[in-house]
């Protein structure tokens, strides 16, 4: 849902997190000095441990805070983004947030988040074009969100189970930076995985049933930043798109054939879309998923997540463009996390 002349923002909540992948002081200063260039006034906050992101949203949107930013920026990794959108939907922030955006500066390891709003698009570019709200270089828009219905928390990149979230696993061990992290980590682990018996249901109707090697719920396209998994997702159209692996592909052969763009040319492969997706275990055993790049520690067998539509605002570059760089294939591995 594009706006076409949406009023630039005014007011600015910018949340650092020092510890994400690659934060770095000069950065964080070009950040604030665009913003302070542009807006009337610029708060800084930097976490210091996990939820601290979404606590200080919260505040800064509270009814008693005064007057409220209508732009939040995070400064980060998808973690980070994560928690910003906790607090820009959570219930106590329901008035303030009509009028608060997202808008993301990515400087974390994989930046799916900021890849599915602007394409490859350089940060200071894509943060100048939202300062100013120049419909032409930025659109403000509401897209749906996920909600998992297991733990009450919002979805805004997607929830995977199985392969990916042992990759987040393996990728604890390797030092690398940005997307060349996950780049090394997601074959180590296709490497030694088992595919898990599964079932997939996509409003109330079974979807998949048998052996699986991932099942990927969301919005994004991309996973990783660099792995395409669901090439047709629409962020506003009001309904989850699913994508389901199964052992008819070895696991092995997963990361390339996304990289490349390929892996939903291959039987095996399913894809579906609606409102509610439920992904589970057949055989009782606890399901390994993550969402938004955080491993959720659950003893649950099934993960459940639901649309809400047009549940976030958020700056991004015209539809028109990030569709434009999806279809000329993949970012080089430093993509926008070097920027």
């Amino acid at each position: 849902m594009p706006t076409a002349a949406s009023p630039a923002p005014r007011r600015a909540l910018v949340v650092v997190n020092p510890t994400a992948g690659t934060v770095r002081p000069d950065l964080v200063e070009q950040v604030v000095r665009l913003c302070r260039g542009r807006l009337e006034t610029v708060e800084v906050h930097r976490t210091t441990h996990r939820g601290c992101a979404t606590e200080a949203v919260r505040a800064a949107l509270a009814p008693a805070a005064g007057l409220a930013p209508d732009l939040v920026v995070a400064v980060g990794g998808d973690g980070t983004v994560h928690e910003v959108v906790e607090g820009l939907t959570a219930k106590d922030t329901e008035q303030q947030r009509a009028r608060a955006a997202l808008a993301i500066v990515p400087a974390g390891t994989g930046n799916s988040d900021y890849r599915m709003l602007w394409a490859d698009r350089p940060w200071p570019e894509s943060l100048a074009a939202t300062l100013a709200g120049t419909p032409e270089k930025a659109r403000l828009r509401r897209i749906d969100l996920g909600f998992l219905v297991e733990t009450g928390k919002p979805v805004l990149l997607g929830a995977c189970s199985g392969l990916i979230a042992e990759g987040l696993i393996t990728a604890r061990a390797i030092t690398a930076a940005g997307r060349e992290k996950y780049a090394r980590a997601l074959p180590d682990a296709a490497a030694a995985f088992t595919p898990y018996p599964g079932r997939v249901t996509v409003d109330g109707e079974l979807l998949h049933e048998g052996p699986t090697v991932l099942a990927n719920v969301g919005g994004g396209r991309y996973r990783g930043g660099q792995y395409l998994v669901l090439p047709d997702s629409e962020l506003d159209d009001g309904l989850l798109d699913v994508c389901v692996v199964g052992a008819e592909v070895p696991a092995a052969e997963v990361p390339r054939l996304a990289r490349e763009g390929l892996l939903a040319e291959r039987p095996g492969v399913v894809h579906g879309r609606g409102r509610r997706i439920v992904v589970e275990r057949s055989d009782g055993h606890p399901l390994r998923f993550e969402h938004d790049g955080e491993l959720q520690c659950l003893n649950w067998t099934s993960m459940t997540v639901e649309v809400l539509p047009g549940a976030l605002a958020v700056w991004s570059a015209p539809e028109e463009e990030v569709k434009r760089v999806h279809t000329q294939g993949a970012v080089p591995l430093g993509g926008v996390a070097a920027t």
